[in-house]
């Protein structure tokens, strides 16, 4: 009986076995004729949800998304759900990041260049991020409830590994299109996602107030 102890610990110190998924994401134009010009599919996000769920937990430090030249960066980022994510302002004029996504809506009011203000993120889905002064200025937050995600290579393959056995849902999106999704039962089959480029870069929107921005006093503090 004693011999049997050890061996006992070291099979329940075995690591569930995991797979990987492979795949390749095609951009394709509107009305899905041909491949999209002038779109970068490492700006696209894939991200697997198995069927029994994925525990994530947010880091203690924050995420960054600066405003810099009057543009976010990054474009699009990725965080667990209840993570919380900082906007330094590195830019020498006033900005007033916002959003009013449900779930997630925030408002940091204008402020000038410095450490920035900070948003925390604790539902799920997407997060549309503005500037109240400036249109043109757009970027998307991701809350996740799953660590499985990937950005395609610029030929469009990606793989996601270390995936627990069993079905699932893949994901793929991309701000200019709508997300794909397809159900994942075999994690061995490559998946090839065709993904339609609809909407442009820049999406019609209005400020925090719900009014347009092409009034008499649009950028009224870029002077």
């Amino acid at each position: 009986m004693r011999r049997l102890v050890p061996i006992l610990l070291l099979l329940l110190a075995v690591p569930t076995a995991a797979e990987d998924l492979r795949g390749r994401v095609q951009l394709l134009a509107k009305g899905g004729k041909g491949p999209a010009k002038g779109v970068d599919v490492r700006q696209a996000l894939v991200w697997f949800e198995p069927s029994g769920g994925a525990a994530v937990r947010p880091p203690s430090a924050p995420f960054v998304m600066t405003t810099k030249d009057k543009q976010f960066v990054p474009r699009v980022l990725t965080v667990p759900k209840g993570g919380r994510v900082v906007f330094p302002n590195q830019d020498v004029i006033l900005h007033n990041v916002f959003s009013v996504s449900p779930g997630n809506a925030f408002d940091l009011g204008l402020y000038k260049r410095g450490p920035g203000k900070e948003a925390t993120f604790k539902e799920a889905g997407l997060v549309r991020v503005f500037c109240n002064v400036h249109h043109a200025m757009v970027a998307y937050v991701w809350v996740m409830d799953t660590p499985f995600l990937a950005n395609p290579g610029a030929d469009g393959s990606f793989v996601l590994t270390g995936l627990p056995r069993g079905p699932g849902k893949l994901t793929v999106w991309h701000e200019q299109a709508d997300p794909v999704m397809i159900d994942v039962k075999a994690l061995a089959d490559p998946v090839v996602a065709r993904v339609e480029i609809v909407r442009p870069r820049v999406p019609a929107h209005l400020d925090k107030a719900g009014k347009s921005y092409f009034g008499a006093q649009r950028d009224r503090y870029n002077q």
